[in-house]
Order: structure tokens, then sequence, then C-alpha cells
């Protein structure tokens, strides 16, 4: 009524000037107000300068007088339903296939010790075998992103996971080098659709709890690490790696063997113009959580034109496209790159070895050595950062925003690696490399928070996965600083390190959203409609005057 009031009253100052009248018509369920504004030298009203005022739509105007809405939007039924039964099910099976990935990738620092040993390989030879399984997962990632926008989340998910089960499990019987290449470039091709668990997670969460949800999967991450370290501390010094990477797939199995339980993503199906398929989720997702779906029909943006990698470039998106990338890139240089240096600097004793000339660069001594039970427990203790990392972040990301989280972390990053430059003992060693990677942690685990809040439903997955695969670019890249450099230089290894870290604190500063409070959009069109309507107060009567007749 305040609208009609105050378009009214326009019409009527203008009216005082001006040949105007008012028509009034109206149908079964709409009552159309419009003003005809009489040429001069004609007797009836022109067409010309006609202006609908307010159009109202009667049956909508009972069913909110009453209480019902008639149509509601995925968005509104996931916050109607709220956080329940269904999520922790959710997030205990999506969480195992997070730990499967922490598993295989804590893996690579523990296993290729033993075998430089084992088959006398040379520092790039070593570095060559994590260095596959990151090609694998570079080249994967975009492509099980498109695949989870066009064919859906939960085939996605099922297929790269049950991919990285079967090569994995083969690469426990790889009998030379180059098969242990090939089978573990395989299972990095399979892993590269893990992130794909975090896009289905996200859009079965209410606003309010998605932030906290998505880092507390981390934990996951954790876990997944510390039961590799305690794994190795049983299987290696008896059994051998091969039995190591045959345990490793544990996660993976118990997966598989729960699968058949995922949900399909309800923003895919209506997405996809499934509104049927879709509804039945919510409302099994309603019976779960003891709730219901609003009445009335659900609606939905559809857009056939899913997973293309040229809608993450359209203006309203190319710069956080960009600075997204990035931020993926330097969390993976600078995680994997403190998981690895932290084997390589437990075997060399120290932080460095000074030589007799003070002159002279401390170089690191690395030789074939096999990983003992006391490097075991300091890893152990430097993987035990993952959770304190997740706590910080936990208080931090609705207090301050995304940005300024993962900012923050990257900052603090470079500050706790500072002191390795310094000729540090195994004590302070093991202290400093367990801040660097509780912060690193943190702001990796920010931006799978970010990233699919920031894009639609349209471009989520392929969002996520091209975002994934610029971070198995920094993953690729890190073995060969921090275990081929490093041989050379410590000044310079972690001079890379710092100088990436700080350069992802200044993009994450300059991402142009903020992802807080904010609701998840369904397409890019949807997503450029908010922008519209999301404007300062003052421009209500912009709008409003902008209604009435010129």
């Amino acid at each position: 009524m305040s609208a009609l009031k105050r378009s009214s009253q326009v019409a009527y100052k203008r009216w005082k000037d001006t040949n105007i009248s008012f028509v009034t018509s109206q149908t079964d369920d709409k009552s159309i107000l419009t003003v005809h504004e009489e040429q001069p030298g004609k007797n009836e009203p022109s067409n010309e300068g006609v202006c609908t005022i307010l159009e109202q739509d009667l049956g909508d105007s009972k069913n909110r007088s009453s209480g019902i809405s008639e149509t509601f939007t995925v968005e509104e039924a996931v916050e109607a339903i709220g956080f329940g039964k269904f999520q922790w099910k959710l997030s205990m099976l999506t969480g195992v296939a997070w730990m499967a990935d922490a598993m295989e990738m804590m893996l690579l620092s523990i296993a290729t010790p033993q075998l430089r040993c084992e088959w006398r390989l040379s520092s790039w030879k070593v570095a060559s075998i994590t260095a596959m399984v990151f090609i694998g997962m570079m080249i994967s990632s975009s492509l099980w992103g498109n695949i989870s926008d066009k064919y859906g989340r939960k085939v996605c998910l099922i297929l790269c996971m049950l991919w990285s089960l079967h090569y994995g499990f083969l690469s426990a019987f790889a009998p030379t080098y180059s098969w242990i290449l090939v089978l573990r470039g395989l299972v990095g091709f399979g892993l590269g659709g893990a992130p794909q668990s975090v896009t289905l997670y996200t859009e079965f969460l209410p606003m309010k709890s998605r932030g906290i949800s998505v880092i507390l999967l981390g934990v996951f991450w954790g876990l997944g690490a510390v039961f590799e370290v305690l794994l190795a501390m049983l299987v290696m010094p008896t059994l051998g790696w091969k039995w190591l990477l045959a345990f490793s797939t544990l996660p993976l199995v118990v997966f598989a063997a729960s699968c058949c339980w995922l949900p399909e993503s309800a923003r895919f199906d209506v997405l996809r113009g499934r509104e049927d398929k879709a509804l039945d989720t919510l409302k099994c997702i309603a019976a779960a959580n003891g709730s219901s779906v609003p009445k009335g029909r659900l609606i939905a943006n559809t857009q056939t034109d899913r997973g293309r990698i040229r809608d993450l470039f359209i203006p309203e998106y190319r710069k956080t496209t960009l600075l997204v990338w990035f931020i993926w890139f330097c969390n993976a240089f600078s995680y994997y790159g403190i998981v690895l240096l932290t084997t390589e600097l437990f075997q060399a004793g120290s932080a460095c070895s000074a030589t007799d000339n003070s002159n002279m660069e401390p170089r690191c001594s690395l030789e074939c050595n096999y990983l003992t039970f006391h490097d075991y427990v300091d890893l152990l203790w430097t993987t035990l950062a993952e959770f304190p990392g997740i706590l910080v972040t936990l208080w931090m990301i609705d207090r301050i925003g995304r940005r300024k989280s993962m900012a923050v972390c990257f900052l603090l990053f470079s500050v706790s690696i500072l002191p390795l430059y310094a000729c540090t003992q195994r004590t302070l060693l093991t202290v400093f490399i367990f801040i660097a990677r509780a912060c690193i942690t943190g702001g990796w685990q920010v931006a799978y928070v970010y990233t699919p809040e920031v894009f639609p439903t349209a471009t989520r997955a392929i969002g996520i996965g091209t975002g994934s695969g610029m971070a198995r670019v920094g993953a690729l890249i890190t073995p060969f600083i921090a275990q081929v450099l490093l041989k050379s230089s410590i000044y310079l290894t972690l001079s890379v390190y710092l100088i990436c870290c700080l350069l992802g604190t200044v993009a994450s500063w300059f991402l142009p959203m903020e992802t807080t409070g904010r609701s998840l959009q369904e397409s890019t069109q949807s997503t450029m409609e908010q922008k519209n309507i999301e404007r300062p107060q003052g421009s209500e009567t912009t709008e409003s005057s902008s209604n009435t007749c010129p």
C-alpha cells in the first residue's frame, strides 16, 4: 500500500498541471491501475504516455495475508528445513572422502624417503613421484568439475572415489619405479574430483551454519593425515611401503560401501528442470530432520548451459575467478611445501647444517635415511597442527569475514617461517612448522568455504574444479622446491614460500565480493539479479519514482 500511496502522490502532482485520467481495470486475479495522459488536440486519451503504476496479484495478496507462500525456492526450503540429522550423515560420508584424499596426500611425504633408499633414487626422481600425483589431479580437476555441473554431484563423486580406490590399491603392487609413477598418476587423476564433495555438502547447508560446517569438514582431513602417520608408525618398520599403500585405501572402501545412500543435490536438479526429483529430495531431508518443506510450488531458474569455463569469465566474475585461482595455487603450494619440508628437515636433524665457512650459506644435509620412530612422533605433532588451525578459523570466519580470514592466515604463515632462516634446533623447528601448518590449513579451509559461495550453482562445481586444478599446479611445482632446491639453498627455498604467501595475502584482500551472510545463487542470471536488488536503502524512493509516468 505504501508503494501505491507514493505512486498516487506523484501522479496527482502531475495531474494538476496536465490532463491526466486514471483508469482501473480488474480481472479474476489481478487489479491494474494505469494513468493516461491526454495529448493536445485529441478528445480521447492516447495510449502514448501510458504507465502502469500498480499491478497486484490478488491471489498472492490473499495468500500473503493468510501466511501461505504459493511458491518457494530450494534456498528457502533449505533454510526452512535447517541443519539436522541429514546434514550430520552427509558430513560423515563426504568427510570419509575428504579423509581418503588427506591420507593419499600424506602418504607422499612418508613413503618417498623409503623409496629413495630402496630404489636408490635421486632427488629429481623422488620429486617426480609426488609430481605425478599432482599432474593427474591437475588434468582431471576441471574435467570432474564439468562432469559435476552437467551430470550431477553424486555421479561425479562416486566415479572419482571408485577410480581412486582401484588404482590406489594397484599401486601397492608396483614392481618398479616406472610403474609407481604411472599408477600414482592415475590415483591423482581420481583424487582430482575429491573437492566436489564440498560442492555437494555446501548445497545442502543453511546459510547460518554453512561456514562453520564446511570448516568442520576439514576435521576429517586432519583425521586422515593423523591416521596416515599412525598407520605408518605401525606398518612401515615391519611390512614396508607396499602394505602402507594398500591399507591407505581403507577410507575409500568405506565410501564405496556407503555411497548408495548419497543424495543428488536438489539445487542441481532444479537447475536441470527436474523439480519433482528435487522436491522429493527436500521432503526426505525434512523427514530426517523432523521438519517440513514450505507449502506451495517449488520454483527455480533453469539453465541448460552448465559447467562452461567461459562462464567464469563474464564481467561479473572475471576478477573474482583469477584471484580465487591464485589463492588456491598459493594454498596448495605452501601447504604441500610445508608437509614435504617437514620430513626433509627432520631427516637432516635440524633446519640446516652450517658449513665451516661462516660467510657461506648453510646447506641442508640430505642423505638416504629411513624415517625413525622419533621422526614419526615429530611428524605426528606437526600433523596435529591441522586441528588448531581449524579452531582458529572457526573463530575468525564469521567475525571478520572470508576475505580477511584468508589474508590473516597467509600473513601468519609468512611470519611463522621467518625463524627457519636461522639454524634452529629440532624442538624449535617442530614448533615453527606446527604454527605454519596450522595457519595454511586454516586459510585453505576458508577457500573451500568462499569458492562455492561466490559462484552460482550453474558454475559452482567448475569453479571449485578449476580452482582445485590451479591448486594442483602449485602442488606440482612444490616438490621441486621442497625436495630439490632445498638441497642447494635453504634461504632460497624459504624465500619462495614467503613471497608466495605474501602475494596470497594481497590477493585475498582485493577479492571483490564478501560472501559472509550471502545466500547461494542458482544461476548466473539470478546472481546478477541479486546485485541489482542489493542497493542502499535510500534508493527505494528513486525506484518508486521511476515507475511513474515520465
